[in-house]
């Protein structure tokens, strides 16, 4: 069999043939995968929330509201944790985009009367063992009972209150900074601020 002669349109359409199957592999991939990953992303985010309010028998995923950030057009989402038909405590799902390897996404819970009780980590690009520690007790136990209004929310080294992760104050920030979006959000919404 004779060897076809190497030209530009023969080029051309070889190319574009082994792209059009790649295109295809991938879009019957994605088509596949889509629904288990939305899956185990919502059961990841439903395991967080259960980690950061009081224990609730509603499906606050159904009940969640839009919360608007103060002279942003983004929105946060809360979510309200219902025992019995009563609200006892309620989370909020923010981020902050100052981590140390970029978007940093959690979600935080509060108790009725505005004090942080949690939070997770749901999403996270940081440094594995250092930024990372973010999502540890040691520096999540800083947080929890504190009264947003009393307590100056940001690291020690900026003049706050919280102690940063050793060699991660720039993921101990950024994980302060979206505790704050989320207090922000909350208290505009409560007060009727826009």
């Amino acid at each position: 069999m004779a060897q076809k002669k190497s030209t530009f349109w023969n080029m051309l359409l070889t190319l574009s043939g082994i792209a059009l199957v790649a295109a295809f592999v991938l879009s019957f991939v994605e088509g596949q995968t889509k629904d288990a990953i939305d899956k185990a992303k919502t059961n990841r985010e439903l395991e967080a929330l259960a980690a950061v309010v009081k224990p609730f028998d509603n499906n606050p995923f159904a009940e969640k509201l839009s919360l608007p950030i103060p002279h942003k057009k983004e929105k946060l989402e809360l979510y309200p944790a219902r025992k019995n038909g009563v609200v006892n405590s309620y989370a909020i799902k923010t981020y902050s985009d100052k981590g140390f390897a970029g978007r940093i996404e959690m979600i935080v819970g509060f108790f009725m009367d505005g004090r942080i009780n949690n939070f997770v980590i749901t999403q996270s690009q940081e440094t594995p063992g250092l930024g990372t520690k973010i999502n540890d007790e040691k520096f999540k136990a800083q947080f929890h009972g504190l009264y947003p209004g009393r307590t100056v929310l940001k690291v020690r080294q900026d003049g706050g209150e919280i102690d940063a992760v050793t060699a991660a104050t720039i993921s101990s920030r950024a994980a302060v900074d979206a505790i704050r979006r989320a207090i922000d959000a909350y208290h505009n919404f409560y007060t009727g601020n826009k």
